[in-house]
């Protein structure tokens, strides 16, 4: 057997991330594989596929590659073949079949419905068939294998997020308002402590007051304070351990750097609410939007506040105007003191209060507008300035919502899951509401069409809208379509004047035969008997008088409203031979249609309800109808 000499050098391929952390690195090195020539030659084409494709993410590729290296290393090792000569070329191993295995493998340790081993699987297989068309040099089976999908398919899309309810939106907006005014009075008193301290090496190490002057120009760590304060937490002063709280020995100095650097600075939980309330709104800024705001994005004007809002995956940058509510209700000029505020300008002027002394203590982070510090190390723990991103744990949009309470003291109770994303898409549905439209209408310039109505428009809320909506139009049409017409005594009177056979809809001849008797079909009158909606035109119409009141050809006089009360006297007899839905789907509407008409003539029923009581009035219906219809 050949041997093929290995390679002099195996370098470390770099890709550079494009995220909110400028600079940062995603990496491979063959180097930590046995096989190394075949990760150099994966870990190349990665490089060149993040390139081509101006991936912003390239870490899944990546984990592929080192995935794939990793189990390659022990299959091969398993079957005595030698790793380093395996190539993409060709080899002692056939690659085919090792990814084969290796994708059984990725089934078993992400079984469904993680997407994890369809994602490593597709990506490698990716960078297989990116090599094969560009070189055409791999074996004709690796080459069809790459063309070809992977084992398994690709897991279902979860079901979109659902909006928060109204009732949830109040008490998250209520919660937040509430941690930002405690934020603000305990950095105000903290900043009222700073201003009395001192240099703890030339005064007082055991002074609150000096520790917080300390840790606000970052001289404080760990070290420093266990070398200037008793070793025994009992015996430090009362104000201090106050600051520590209830942590034990061990962790006692970094509770008390934790407690001290929270007087004077906000850590990220502390920004929760201000993502809370600024998502909820601003209907047209996403959270990723939100927190790559750089300070110079934010340009404060006299009637509002101007953001120049960069939205990475579209590619573009879009610049909107938020008008301080405040000024147009008599405002006196004084727009961006950042008290008492929750219009969007009002928040950003408080949140840029509250994160000023992060940018004056840690110039690393001056440019950036979310900024947090929080305490960094373990045995030299120091605190550090940075930029938020609320994704590590105890400081995410769950952890705050967790820790919230409501006015009697019960924990807030918020559907899960915990995602700023249904902030958002709570934001975007108050859009619906408020101005309704069409979907091209509501997506505006912030989505295509189609990603509005796959994302946003599926909400319950919209949903509910939208039923109602098609409701109410449904139910005006089948009111016009249906509704008797009822002619008080006045117009009986005078049914052959011009005025009132156009008021009602009839022409002169009809009026006529109408006040004469000579179109009335036992129940109430009829327009036009062959025109009747619920038969063919030309016919006589013969559910008369069944659908009468169901009718648009129904003329109502004075003189049918004792056979109308019969009529619901014996509707409702038959409810109760009848079950529910039978007697819903036959006499329910016309009950209703009933119960309408005798609200719309109130003055009229009590001489209809005691002629029918006196036998003055008689209810003819056919022998058909009292048979079919009330069985």
């Amino acid at each position: 057997m050949a041997v093929v000499a290995e390679p002099a050098r195996v370098g470390v391929r770099e890709v550079e991330r494009v995220s909110r952390r400028d600079g940062a690195m995603c990496r491979v090195d063959p180097g930590q594989f046995v096989c190394r020539a075949l990760a150099a030659e994966l870990a190349d084409e990665w490089v060149l596929y993040c390139r081509a494709r101006d991936l912003r993410g390239p870490d899944r590729p990546a984990r592929a590659v080192r995935s794939f290296a990793e189990f390659a290393d022990a299959w091969l090792a398993g079957r005595g073949l030698d790793p380093q000569l395996v190539r993409l070329t060709g080899g002692p191993a056939d690659l085919t079949e090792i990814i084969y295995e290796w994708e059984q493998d990725l089934r078993r340790v992400h079984p469904y419905p993680s997407k994890r081993g369809y994602e490593l699987a597709s990506n490698l297989l990716a960078l297989i068939e990116q090599r094969s068309v560009r070189e055409q040099d791999l074996p004709h089976k690796l080459a069809a294998r790459a063309q070809a999908p992977p084992l398994f398919g690709k897991p279902a899309e979860p079901p979109p997020l659902e909006e928060f309810s109204q009732a949830e939106r109040l008490a998250l907006r209520n919660a937040a308002r509430h941690d930002i005014r405690a934020v603000e009075r305990r950095l105000s008193a903290g900043r009222a402590l700073l201003e009395t301290g001192c240099d703890p090496r030339q005064g007082d190490w055991e002074n609150v007051a000096n520790l917080v002057w300390a840790v606000y120009r970052g001289l404080l760590e760990t070290t420093v304070l266990r070398a200037h304060l008793p070793t025994s937490p009992g015996h430090w002063p009362t104000e201090i351990r106050q600051v520590a709280g209830d942590a034990g020995a061990s962790w006692a100095p970094q509770a008390l750097l934790a407690g001290l650097a929270a007087m004077v600075f906000p850590c990220e939980l502390d920004l929760q609410p201000f993502r809370v309330l600024l998502l909820l709104a601003m209907d047209e800024c996403t959270p990723e939007e939100l927190l790559d705001l750089a300070v110079d994005d934010v340009e404060f004007t006299d009637g509002g506040v101007r953001l120049a809002q960069t939205k990475r995956r579209a590619g573009r940058i879009r610049r909107r105007l938020h008008t301080d509510t405040a000024l147009g209700h008599g405002g006196d000029g004084a727009a961006f003191e950042g008290e008492g505020r929750w219009d969007v300008p009002g928040l950003l002027c408080r949140l840029f209060a509250v994160t000023d002394p992060v940018r004056h203590a840690y110039p690393d982070v001056v440019d950036w507008l979310w900024v947090a510090v929080e305490p960094s190390g373990t045995g030299r723990a120091r605190v550090s300035g940075r930029r938020a991103e609320f994704v590590l744990a105890g400081r995410r949009l769950t952890d705050w919502i967790t820790r919230q309470h409501r006015p009697d003291g019960n924990p807030l109770e918020i559907t899960t899951p915990h995602d700023a994303r249904r902030l958002r898409k709570t934001a975007k549905i108050g859009r619906v509401v408020a101005l309704g439209g069409t979907v091209a209408d509501l997506a505006g310039d912030d989505h295509h069409v189609e990603v509005f109505r796959r994302h946003y428009a599926h909400g319950t809320t919209a949903h509910v809208l939208a039923g109602r909506a098609v409701t109410t139009a449904q139910q005006k049409v089948f009111a016009s379509l249906t509704r008797p017409v009822f002619a008080d005594e006045e117009a009986v009177a005078d049914l052959t004047e011009p005025e009132v056979t156009a008021a009602l809809g009839l022409e002169g001849e009809t009026a006529e035969a109408m006040r004469d008797g000579q179109l009335d079909m036992g129940l109430v009158n009829c327009r036009d008997p062959y025109a009747s909606p619920h038969t063919p035109t030309g016919s006589v119409c013969h559910v008369a008088p069944a659908m009468c009141m169901l009718c648009r050809n129904a003329v109502v006089f004075p003189s049918h409203l004792p056979r109308l009360v019969l009529l619901a006297e014996h509707i409702e007899q038959i409810r109760n031979r009848l079950t529910p839905p039978q007697w819903q789907a036959l006499w329910g509407r016309q009950a209703a249609a009933l119960a309408q008409l005798f609200d719309e003539c109130a003055a009229s029923m009590p001489d209809a309800r005691r002629a029918a009581q006196e036998g003055q009035a008689r209810l003819d219906l056919p022998l058909g109808m009292r048979t079919e219809y009330d069985r």
